[in-house]
């Protein structure tokens, strides 16, 4: 039928399936006469069973008290969606509903099978298209339609023109509309029957999607809306850059700190090396004092000198392992791998022995001889190093009198634990939280940078996957690291 002088062209659609015929969309009191008369040409009123309301627009739905009547069946069902049931109730429609929702968006009718597929928003909330699978065939409902007072039965080239308006005026937003889009598209149509313009055949659906899924629409064409929509995508970038930005320093700041600890390091391995070459340089320079003595007055015997020379000899080989041991421990390893905890444990201890020893400190190790871990071996015993400075620090600090550390290596549900306790009376309450903050420190600041334990942390956690913390215990402070045990049965 056709309305003069309006764009609103109203079509609905019947499908005959006999006495469970279904009637779609309907419309308004406007095309009630002749969408009867119509369906009378096909089959009888008191053929349909049911009637689809795709929306609950007037121009959809206004006609259906009217028909009720004159198919008068009491098993006349509505099918539309829950949402749209507490509105469409308002024309005084007398039937009971069919609520696709809660039929698994489905009706078997006789050797009819239709699907409803929901397309929420598009443009109400329970908006929906009908697709019949043996024909292939869409009823779209207000999708696709077109807005135009003189109209082709089937669609041509230029019916994007004709639709484009009424979507973008009626589809709340591309986003939403592009949702609806995409799941029509997943269906396999032939020819999509909407409520308004023109039938669309198979050659023309696909080229129409894509233009329908690029149109501005809804909030989209209002320019309060659109400039907002602007600015707040501006302002994401900004935040973005500025984000990236910071991340980048942070990044930089983290490698800055990295090669100062390196630096400090450095310095405490130079400290370290004099201090254990001190006494074989000592020995050497005494044995050279005693050789160039004795042979200046010509009473050095040879078996003398054969017994001086292999103590020299001594020395400086102990010399030689002392410059390799500290070589080993600062000579990164880029690769992680599976190693022995207490092997690392002992080695540490050789370093650190003898300025340990030199404070008056004594160590104590209980350890499992035979728990492995992945990670870097070099980077743990660093952290294992800068611990034990750390509590050597304290102890003399705080002047105790029987310094002590205590080591002690255990396996406990599925970690690799170490802790590491001295009696230098603990960490202050107040400092315990910032203990591994980078630059903090409660020594003179000629004595420390703040940077071991902040180091020693990102070490354990950042590249191990581990975790460092402290405790204070009755007499002092506790480091643990807890590592994965890798040979851990789960």
């Amino acid at each position: 039928m056709y309305l003069k002088h309006d764009p609103f062209q109203c079509h609905p659609y019947l499908i005959e399936n006999g006495n469970e015929s279904i009637l779609i969309d309907p419309g308004s009191m406007l095309e009630f006469d002749a969408v009867v008369k119509k369906v009378n040409t096909v089959t009888d009123m008191k053929q349909i069973k049911y009637i689809i309301l795709h929306h609950q627009d007037p121009d959809l739905a206004a006609s259906v008290p009217e028909m009720e009547k004159l198919i008068g069946r009491s098993d006349l069902r509505i099918i539309t969606h829950s949402r749209m049931v507490p509105l469409v109730k308002h024309y005084l429609i007398q039937s009971d509903y069919y609520e696709i929702d809660k039929h698994e968006h489905q009706l078997h009718s006789r050797d009819l099978h239709l699907h409803f597929i929901t397309t929420p928003y598009c443009h109400s909330p329970g908006a929906f298209v009908t697709y019949e699978p043996s024909t292939k065939t869409l009823f779209s409902g207000d999708i696709f339609g077109g807005i135009e007072e003189s109209w082709e039965f089937y669609a041509e080239d230029d019916y994007f023109e004709k639709a484009k308006q009424f979507h973008a005026e009626y589809m709340p937003s591309r986003d939403i509309f592009n949702y609806s889009l995409t799941k029509i598209e997943a269906l396999d149509v032939n020819l999509i029957a909407p409520q308004h313009g023109s039938i669309i055949p198979k050659s023309r659906i696909a080229p129409l999607i894509g233009q329908m899924k690029a149109l501005e629409c809804g909030l989209y064409i209002e320019r309060e809306y659109k400039d907002r929509l602007i600015h707040t995508i501006e302002e994401l970038k900004e935040k973005d850059l500025a984000l990236r930005t910071s991340l980048q320093e942070i990044k930089m700041k983290e490698e800055l700190l990295f090669q100062k600890t390196k630096m400090a390091d450095m310095g405490e391995m130079v400290a370290n090396i004099a201090h254990q070459w001190r006494q074989p340089l000592a020995l050497n320079n005494t044995l050279i004092s005693i050789l160039k003595e004795k042979n200046d007055r010509e009473i050095l015997s040879h078996d003398e000198l054969a017994v001086k020379l292999q103590e020299m000899e001594k020395n400086i080989q102990y010399m030689s392992k002392t410059i390799d041991d500290f070589m080993h421990f600062y000579h990164p390893r880029k690769e992680k791998s599976r190693f022995c905890v207490s092997e690392v444990i002992e080695h540490a201890l050789e370093i650190t022995r003898p300025m340990l020893h030199k404070a008056g400190i004594s160590v104590t190790a209980d350890r499992d001889q035979a728990l492995y871990i992945d990670g870097y071996m070099n980077e743990y015993m660093q952290v294992l190093i800068s611990i034990l400075n750390n509590a050597k620090d304290m102890l003399k600090k705080r002047d105790i009198s029987e310094p002590m550390i205590n080591l002690m290596l255990y396996a406990s549900e599925g970690n690799v634990i170490l802790t590491v306790k001295d009696n230098a009376g603990g960490v202050e309450a107040e400092n315990l939280h910032r203990i591994f903050d980078p630059y903090f420190t409660t020594k003179h600041k000629s004595l420390g940078t703040g940077l071991g334990l902040y180091t020693a942390k990102m070490i354990i956690e950042k590249n191990m996957n581990g975790s460092l913390s402290v405790s204070n215990t009755r007499e002092g402070a506790q480091f643990t690291i807890k590592m994965e045990n890798p040979d851990a049965a789960y």
